[in-house]
């Protein structure tokens, strides 16, 4: 009864706007005086938080982090778009194209979906409308390409993730980059569709000669050669995943150095920045933790997993029901907060069911993330929405054809596991 109470204040307190790490922290809190008393409460309150950012694993997460705030302040990504339009040339909906594939690029240096969506809309949806594209099409291809950055290494939701269920983060990563690309391609597929069935919703892109296209290949390489480099070092071996996050901040700021952007100025945003959104992320874990102290001191979770193993239902079955969960959480809550609350419950059945926890991870991830482009949250709808000057039924409208498009790549990675651990396999 007390872990339905918390529970329902905690979502009661996330509706009304509360900062979810405070949220959480306090719904965690009450909790635990409730279960336990004051003199515990106290005492875990001295140790839990700081166990919790003591992990090595998570010097990853700002040192990512700074690595995209330095490419970012480089200018690298600034010609991004307009270099994937130059390669893809005369090809009808070839803008929307190359939205894609800068969205799956800047995914490769962000890690964030929603500064992806931003990024994108600034630089792309306003240059579709004016040579004639659909709005709704312009404005949902730019806010579903945003949810690459949740799934493409180095992604930070996926490294919180890893860090959550305990998993090796490098492997994490690498396991994403299969999906994450099939998640591009099923874009631009819908993308293929749309223009199909709607003839009149996309022109024919601008021809490109040769030496344009050769020229083009100056924007993309940089960041491509980084990708590379932090992913391939992971994937090899050669590094963990934080040294390869270091790696990659010290390729950052080279990038932005030799490309004269250099100035203390934009350094000490992005510094600025890249400290701020880790202390956002690392509240996030202390209040996880605080949280997930109180559902192991409950006892509930064995409960849970001893009914649910004994339902007469194919393993399958049921961890299709727990999908369909985060699918519905996906449209309500932050992403971050769907994985800090409920993998501590959710994963330990599933590995009890005989599911891999680096395959749920990626499941999890993708069906949270078409929250980010659905009713009534839909913080990549948002960002579009404000970057483009274009009404939010309009944007939401163009997005919906392309949630189906991720959420077949999600069932296709249900029904075909070794998708996602083949890469992790041969680390």
């Amino acid at each position: 009864m007390i872990v339905l109470l918390i529970s329902l204040l905690l979502v009661v307190l996330i509706l009304l706007r509360v900062p979810v790490a405070f949220a959480i922290l306090s719904a965690g809190i009450l909790g635990l005086l409730l279960t336990l008393g004051l003199a515990p409460t106290l005492g875990v309150l001295q140790t839990i938080p700081q166990s919790a950012v003591a992990s090595n694993s998570l010097a990853a997460i700002p040192l990512f982090i700074l690595m995209a705030q330095f490419v970012l302040h480089s200018g690298a990504l600034n010609s991004l778009f307009d270099s994937a339009r130059v390669l893809i040339g005369r090809t009808r909906g070839g803008t929307a194209y190359a939205a894609v594939g800068a969205g799956a690029v800047f995914a490769a240096v962000s890690g964030s979906s929603t500064a992806a969506a931003a990024t994108l809309a600034h630089t792309s949806t306003d240059k579709m409308i004016e040579q004639g594209y659909d709005r709704r099409l312009s404005a949902g291809v730019v806010a579903s390409a945003g949810t690459l950055a949740a799934m493409i290494p180095p992604s930070i939701l996926l490294i919180f993730y890893a860090i959550t269920a305990e998993t090796p983060v490098g492997d994490t990563l690498i396991a994403g980059l299969v999906p994450g690309l099939l998640v591009a391609v099923a874009l631009g597929i819908c993308v293929a569709i749309i223009i199909r069935v709607r003839g009149g919703s996309a022109p024919k892109g601008e021809p490109s000669s040769w030496a344009e296209k050769f020229r083009s290949l100056k924007g993309l390489l940089p960041i491509l050669l980084l990708f590379v480099v932090v992913v391939g070092l992971v994937f090899l071996g050669v590094t963990t995943a934080t040294e390869a996050a270091a790696i990659g901040a010290l390729g950052g700021l080279i990038l932005m150095i030799t490309r004269r952007k250099f100035t203390w100025a934009n350094f000490k945003v992005a510094l600025s920045e890249s400290v701020s959104s880790s202390i956002m992320i690392l509240t996030i874990v202390m209040a996880a933790h605080v949280f997930g102290h109180f559902i192991v001191e409950s006892g509930v979770t064995p409960v849970i997993a001893q009914n649910i193993s004994d339902l007469p239902w194919a393993p399958w079955a049921i961890v299709a029901v727990i999908a369909l969960g985060y699918l519905l959480l996906g449209f309500f809550m932050d992403q971050m907060a769907i994985i800090s609350l409920t993998v501590p419950v959710t994963l330990p059945i599933v590995e009890m069911l005989g599911f891999d926890p680096i395959w749920f991870g990626i499941v999890v991830i993708i069906l949270a993330e078409i929250g980010l482009i659905t009713p009534p949250l839909g913080l990549n709808v948002f960002v579009v929405s404000r970057a483009a000057r274009m009404p939010l039924e309009a944007v939401f409208a163009g997005s919906i054809p392309f949630v189906f498009a991720i959420l077949a790549v999600a069932i296709l990675l249900f029904i075909f596991p070794d998708i996602v651990l083949f890469l992790p396999s041969l680390m």
